[in-house]
């Protein structure tokens, strides 16, 4: 009986150690990661799982330091299936564990109520997709982004649609999602402000829908030359074919929730070649475009598949949050969470820096559509 209680003694002592300490005497630092692993959004999701992962081990290697102390990083990825009260439960989670930092979420619809717990805790949060305004105006300190928020989205889209694609009649579909209907509204507001082309109908579905012949026969009849659809490529993809199906010739324009690697085996042969108009929230050119070249190769060959779209955003999100611990001598969120304010930090995403509100500062976009079942960059926008 000794020996058992010296035995429970010792494993109640090493439970009680703080997880800021790793037992090779570095200290461990925590960070979450929460993005959909379940459902429709699975591969997006892993995605951005992947990239942190991918920037953890990265620094792990490194042997990256904070304050001179060497560091042991760890990835606590959670799972919040694109549900708001998921997502708030996955948070409660990371908090709990005692994490420095956390990279996500993806959805809007889940960052937004997300980011009350964790500024209710004082942990830095990095969204690498969600783009409703709200998530940044809420003024909450720990809250920042690393893509360009809707109005930017909705405003560029616009312009590409009346200015590039000449389109007079618009058709506007979204998902009711807070990230589908947000961008929708932004880009509506945004063909009304450039004027010369008119919404011609204003359509609703659902994150989970797979029947969309009801509101396309009536966008059908008002012969529009752009649908634009606020929402992820899971559903977009099945509304393409149903598109084709109907005799709809409408290019389909939208954000960054469709614009995947995934996107042509959901569409089939009903994408086509320069049919869909996507952006992703990231300008990419010059030098840049090696890096990131080298980067989707490194993701290649670790996962064996091509990398989504949150990946890299995912990846720079846990790099700007070590560098502004190294800069800040501490990992102690408390401490460094001024310095992630004022961080710069050149990514694989471009440079990173953030304005008052936690907005990516001098966001930049780039333009994609799809040839032969691949994606192609058109241009970027500033």
């Amino acid at each position: 009986m000794h020996r058992l209680a010296v035995i429970l003694s010792g494993a109640f002592a090493l439970a009680c150690i703080p997880s800021a300490y790793a037992q090779n005497g570095a200290v461990q630092v925590k960070i979450g990661s929460v993005s959909p692993l379940s459902g429709t959004g699975a591969h997006q999701g892993k995605d951005i799982e992947n990239g942190a992962r991918m920037a953890i081990d990265e620094l792990n290697a490194k042997g990256a330091p904070v304050g001179g102390k060497k560091v042991h990083w760890v990835l606590q990825p959670e799972d919040d299936g694109a549900d708001p009260k998921l997502g708030t439960a996955a948070a409660q989670k990371l908090v709990d564990a005692g994490v420095a930092a956390v990279v996500g979420h993806l959805n809007s619809g889940t960052t937004v109520p997300a980011s009350k717990i964790y500024a209710s805790a004082g942990i830095p949060q990095i969204s690498p997709a969600a783009t409703t305004p709200l998530y940044t105006h809420q003024g909450y300190k720990t809250a920042f982004r690393v893509v360009a928020n809707d109005n930017l989205v909705g405003r560029s889209l616009a312009a590409y649609s009346i200015g590039t694609l000449k389109a007079k009649k618009i058709a506007v579909i979204d998902d009711r999602t807070a990230f589908g209907q947000g961008l929708a509204d932004e880009f509506v507001k945004g063909v009304k402000a450039a004027g010369g082309a008119e919404i011609v109908s204003r359509q609703f579905t659902s994150d989970k829908a797979t029947d969309f012949n009801a509101i396309l026969t009536q966008i059908r009849a008002r012969k529009p030359d752009v649908i634009f659809y606020g929402g992820m490529d899971a559903v977009a993809g099945p509304m393409l074919k149903q598109m084709k199906a109907l005799g709809i010739g409408a290019k389909m324009v939208s954000g960054d929730g469709i614009c995947s690697e995934k996107l042509p085996q959901l569409a089939g042969d009903a994408l086509g070649d320069d049919h869909v108009i996507c952006v992703v929230a990231g300008g990419i050119d010059g030098p840049q475009e090696a890096a990131y070249a080298a980067f989707a190769e490194r993701y290649r060959q670790r996962y064996k598949m091509v990398l989504q779209t949150y990946a890299p955003y995912a990846y720079d999100a846990v790099m700007t949050f070590a560098t502004a611990m190294q800069q800040a001598g501490s990992t102690d969120p408390n401490a460094f969470l001024p310095a992630l304010a004022r961080v710069r930090y050149q990514g694989i995403t471009g440079a990173i820096a953030f304005d008052a509100r936690g907005d990516l500062l001098n966001a930049a976009l780039t333009l994609y559509t799809y040839r032969k079942g691949q994606k192609v960059k058109l241009q970027v926008v500033r």
